[in-house]
């Protein structure tokens, strides 16, 4: 069988927290060793990818020294010109430590709160040395399990101090950075603020530095909430706040089992790859950032595993790739397009220049408009659909 060799052109880029997963949970210990941060790098630079991703724990431990750290950094900073590989994105751990138990930017408690934003601070000034062009910023313990715990005035009040001051400071700095807030509607906390794409865009419109925050939306925690995520990708495209992306699969409704792209709901990784690289039918063009793969190996994968796992990733995702184009460049499909009305869409409803007074006076558009003649027509989306399906599966190849 033929194996597909990814290549630095893909863009291909995994965060450290995932092949460097034991597997592990609150159920089991782990199931395979630790592995040094560096022999991941070379691992994944084998298999073709392009950049890594860390959070400042995954590499340095919460309690290091700065000599401690400065040394880890240097062997990270070795590692990247032995293999070639980038830093596209860093982030920071603000939920593993038991002080940030109740949040890091909306705790209760000030102190934790003032401690929280200084180590976001210290590795703003780690991703810009490192060269990073995202800082996303998850708040997994930002949140409550209790109603009763929270004024969620103050906390988004909060949250938007915390945000914008940390947008503020790199800009004062000069950082070529931009800041991508991550949605996810539960897990580790019973609900976390900021849920969902659309919540994080409101929440953007009201921060003083919006202009440099964006969104980095998740496939599994979208469609944990039963969301669609190509919906919440193209909504963050169409504000121009999409800044980041995380990859992974999930099925439906249950905890964030960050499986391997495509291995969940197959059909939207399909779309989601066909949005990516093809653009959308009214705007054509390739996402040009990179394809972030934010998984974890199966708890009963051991080392060999963990790297099949990654490549999977890599794999699916082109095979996609390879089929998107396809449908895309079939003229039955661009037939079934025109069809269903899809390049009518893009139309305005009110032609240039027409006014709302223009809309009232056209009897065609109410007083004659025959809506049980027009209620007859056949979109056709059915068959449209299908023929995705005969792409992704390859009928007739």
């Amino acid at each position: 069988m033929t194996r597909i060799t990814p290549t630095r052109d893909d863009k291909f880029s995994f965060g450290l927290w995932t092949t460097g997963w034991q597997a592990r949970d609150q159920f089991g210990e782990a199931s395979r060793p630790a592995l040094e941060t560096v022999e991941h790098i070379h691992r994944l630079a084998d298999l073709g990818a392009w950049a890594f991703t860390f959070h400042d724990n995954d590499v340095v431990p919460f309690d290091a020294t700065d000599a401690e750290r400065d040394k880890i950094i240097g062997q990270i900073k070795k590692a990247v010109d032995e293999t070639g590989m980038t830093i596209e994105m860093i982030t920071t751990d603000t939920f593993a430590h038991p002080v940030f138990k109740d949040g890091a930017f909306t705790s209760n408690d000030r102190s934790v709160r003032r401690f929280g934003l200084r180590k976001v601070l210290k590795n703003v000034d780690l991703a810009a040395e490192l060269g990073a062009s995202t800082f996303v910023m998850w708040g997994g313990r930002e949140g409550s399990e209790y109603d009763s715990s929270k004024d969620l005035l103050a906390a988004h009040q909060r949250y938007a101090e915390g945000i914008d001051t940390v947008a503020g400071y790199i800009k004062d700095k000069g950082y070529d950075l931009r800041i991508g807030l991550e949605p996810k509607p539960n897990e580790p906390r019973g609900d976390i603020f900021l849920p969902t794409v659309g919540h994080a865009l409101a929440f953007i419109e009201q921060l003083e530095n919006k202009d440099i925050i964006g969104i980095n939306p998740e496939t599994g925690h979208e469609q944990m909430a039963t969301l669609n995520y190509n919906h919440g990708l193209a909504q963050a495209l169409w504000a121009e706040k999409l800044f980041h992306i995380d990859l992974n699969g999930q099925n439906g409704p249950m905890y964030d089992q960050d499986l391997v792209f495509g291995h969940g709901n197959l059909i939207q990784a399909f779309f989601t790859v066909d949005l990516l690289e093809n653009g959308f039918p009214s705007r054509p063009g390739t996402y040009e950032g990179a394809r972030h793969f934010d998984y974890k190996p199966s708890r009963t994968e051991y080392t060999e595993g963990q790297y099949d796992a990654a490549y999977a990733n890599m794999e699916m995702y082109l095979m996609l790739k390879e089929r998107a184009t396809a449908f895309r460049a079939d003229a039955e499909v661009q037939e079934a397009l025109k069809y269903s009305g899809i390049e009518e869409l893009a139309q305005p409803t009110l032609a240039e220049g027409e006014t709302v007074q223009d809309l009232l006076n056209d009897r065609s558009a109410f007083e004659d408009f025959d809506a049980d003649k027009v209620a007859e027509r056949n979109y056709g989306f059915v068959r449209l659909h299908q023929l995705a399906m005969r792409h992704l599966m390859g009928f007739g190849e």
